[in-house]
């Protein structure tokens, strides 16, 4: 994208986020949902759209604007961000990586504009950090497929349209290479949603247990249909090595954020008759944090570049969202502690930060997941003994 119309769209996100969003933020934690004129802001904006290509109606932006946007969005709950990042993130990439030409053309369209919400149908109750032990199965029977299983805490699901399920298709081979997707749409008799999970942090941004119960779906459901059998597992990873590059620039603006809150306290809060940014252990709290904030981005970014180039989404990706998941929860912790009793109150920006910045180190891959996935590219095939 011509740099110049690309700043253009940053300038305006960023005005959304702060002048928008984040008046917004208290009522949003206190009601758990985003509002509908916010909603419709974002869907105008293209926002539930900017990672897919222009061809579809999106804003095709690459790794490295993508990330630049998303540090925008970070700035505020990340439930504005959760509410279409699976449009553009790991449920919208199931189809832009394994889908068919056809699949393409009725769904990223409806995805890029809003009108259809998709969600990423992985993660079981015993397949969380390793989804290759997931035991949702898909059955052939003639012209259709049938799906039988349960998935947890998947994001969005209470208002999907469109479900990106992982099943396994062929129980015979490497539980790595029998796993398959299928698209099911909402409404498609068998398949249910659990009541909205009641979380820790990040309200708004809803996420539930998805059941299938004898679903059965057309062979065309299939993503990439014949040639995509057995090819879930590889598709999966790819969504989530993109996916962490996204996270991990949330996590980065999420650290801008509670470092702005940090400082404008720290200037107007006094103590023995003086602001307590005067105080040198103050000052030491603020500079860790601005200095991880500024590794973090670095690393974004340059994972980011050399995702584009195609020369690593792998080690990078996972670096990436290692880093800046840990980094924001100790840039949320030193926040609360520069607020003192006042960062234990409910209403409060950097209580409402803490609670939901723990989960970045969670989804998406763990950060022991990442540790894992780093190490053994590294060492190679001695990791494995």
């Amino acid at each position: 994208m011509d740099t110049e119309v690309f700043e253009q769209i940053r300038s305006v996100v960023r005005d959304f986020v702060r002048n928008s969003v984040v008046p917004a933020e208290n009522d949003i934690d206190e009601n758990d949902v985003i509002p509908s004129e916010i909603r419709d802001a974002a869907k105008q904006m293209g926002l539930f759209g900017f990672a897919i290509p222009e061809a579809y109606g999106g804003l095709g932006l690459s790794m490295e604007e993508e990330s630049r946007i998303v540090i925008e969005l970070g700035y505020t709950t990340p439930a504005l961000r959760s509410m279409f990042g699976t449009n553009n993130g790991i449920a919208g990439h199931v189809l832009m990586e394994g889908g068919t030409d056809g699949q393409k053309k009725e769904w990223l369209p409806k995805i890029a504009s809003g009108e259809a919400v998709a969600s990423f149908a992985l993660s079981e109750a015993e397949a969380g950090s390793d989804p290759s032990g997931l035991t949702t199965t898909g059955r052939r029977e003639g012209d259709q497929w049938v799906l039988n299983g349960a998935k947890r805490y998947i994001t969005n699901a209470p208002v999907a349209d469109v479900f990106m399920v992982f099943a396994r298709t062929d129980p015979d081979i490497k539980a790595t290479r029998g796993i398959s997707t299928f698209l099911v749409p909402r409404g498609t008799p068998g398949l249910s949603v659990g009541p909205r999970d009641h979380k820790m942090g990040q309200f708004g941004a809803w996420t539930a247990d998805v059941y299938l119960d004898d679903v059965r779906v057309p062979a065309d459901a299939l993503v990439g249909t014949e040639a995509g059998e057995n090819t879930g597992w590889g598709t999966a990873m790819r969504c989530l090595a993109h996916g962490r590059i996204h996270i991990a620039a949330l996590c980065v603006g999420m650290a801008e954020r509670l470092v702005d809150e940090s400082v404008n306290y720290a200037r107007d809060r006094k103590q023995s008759g003086r602001p307590i940014a005067t105080f040198q252990l103050i000052q030491g709290l603020i500079a860790d944090s601005v200095t991880e904030l500024h590794a973090g981005r670095s690393l974004v970014l340059e994972s980011a570049r050399a995702f584009d180039a195609g020369s690593d989404r792998k080690v990078g990706p996972s670096t990436a969202k290692y880093f800046c998941s840990e980094m924001v929860g100790r840039v949320a912790d030193r926040a609360v502690q520069i607020h003192g009793g006042t960062g234990y109150m409910r209403g409060i920006a950097v209580e409402r930060f803490f609670r939901d910045a723990r989960l970045f180190r969670i989804y998406e891959g763990t950060s022991q997941i990442q540790q894992v996935i780093i190490a053994r590219h590294v060492i190679g095939a001695a990791a494995d003994g």
